[in-house]
């Protein structure tokens, strides 16, 4: 899952969906590599530019105060992208242009009805930007009285001479779908950015994956890990976390990285308060709400990882938003 010109090495056009899904199974694969969190940044000191990465499940609601919280505290990031899944049908790009206005320009969005992604810059850093495309991709689904569509939305450019993907998904929900969110991942990773495939274009030198990948904790009830989150020990349930076992397993996103699980289970709360689900489902608090990255050449570039965490003060949805803070620098070529 990483390439300039699709966001996978493998030509899609040659293959069944079957064949692709049997050669993901039977390569090696390296699983998510788990990396600490470096809390000193002095933005752009010692890097040539920094990423903030924000993803949130909206749940078809729109609270202006809580796109200021999610988004305004990042002025000094060179660039900001933000995924939102279950966008409501209010337009949500002036919200969120309104309240950069005095930092960021909105550089690129894509947008496939309730799954959307944009990518914002520091006043003039438009004059960085280089072959900005956009591409998305479906799974099916919507339900409710909002939309929940399902798939991806990407952008792919380069800035500053550097090439990236920015992936924003939503994929199917429910414990029990743990091979169909595969099957997904998989497919937008080959189907992204390869209707205009270059054989010869370079691959991207850094991916971003964000969104509600909807992967659940699985093997222990529901009153267990409420009971261990509430005594702060929630760390102990990452053994359980559906996605790093099948990264594990070399399911989905081989070679990537995500920052320690730290923070508690995003999902579900009751919307309008920080309590997790009392309904009649009570479902088992997840992680459903990720942000992972990949370099494609670690000599070449240095990646910097300076926070991974939820934002626990925004209550309108039943998701809380994740927030990263990437650093990359490029190693000079001798």
């Amino acid at each position: 899952m990483g390439n300039w010109n699709t966001t996978c090495a493998c030509t899609r056009s040659k293959f069944t969906r079957k064949q692709m899904d049997s050669m993901d199974h039977n390569t090696h694969h390296e699983g998510i590599k788990t990396v600490k969190v470096n809390k000193i940044c002095d933005f752009s000191g010692n890097s040539d530019f920094c990423i903030c990465a924000v993803t949130w499940n909206m749940n078809g609601q729109v609270v202006y105060e809580d796109l200021v919280e999610l988004v305004g505290s990042n002025s000094k990031s060179d660039l900001l992208v933000v995924g939102l899944q279950e966008v409501p049908r209010k337009n949500i790009a002036p919200l969120l242009q309104a309240a950069l206005a005095d930092t960021h320009v909105l550089l690129g969005k894509a947008i496939m009805q309730s799954l959307q992604l944009y990518v914002f810059g520091t006043q003039n850093s438009g004059i960085f930007i280089k072959e900005l495309k956009v591409d998305k991709h479906s799974v099916g689904g919507c339900g409710g009285l909002i939309g929940r569509k399902k798939g991806a939305v990407a952008i792919r450019m380069s800035y500053n001479g550097i090439r990236m993907v920015f992936i924003s998904c939503h994929l199917s929900a429910h414990a029990r779908n743990v091979e169909e969110r595969n099957s997904q991942c998989r497919h937008i990773s080959h189907s992204l950015f390869s209707k205009h495939r270059n054989p010869h274009s370079k691959p991207a030198q850094v991916t971003v994956w964000l969104g509600d990948l909807n992967y659940r904790i699985q093997g222990i009830k529901t009153h267990p890990v409420r009971n261990l989150i509430q005594k702060n020990l929630h760390r102990l349930l990452t053994g359980k976390d559906q996605l790093l076992q099948e990264a594990e397993r070399g399911q989905v996103f081989d070679g990537y990285c995500e920052g320690t699980l730290t923070f508690k289970p995003t999902y579900k709360y009751d919307v309008g308060s920080s309590n997790y689900d009392t309904s009649y489902k009570v479902r088992v608090p997840s992680w459903t709400d990720r942000i992972l990255f990949k370099i494609q050449d670690m000599e070449e570039i240095r990646a910097s990882l300076h926070s991974y965490e939820s934002v626990d003060d925004i209550h309108s949805s039943d998701h809380k938003p994740v927030k990263a803070h990437l650093c990359l620098k490029v190693n000079e070529q001798p």
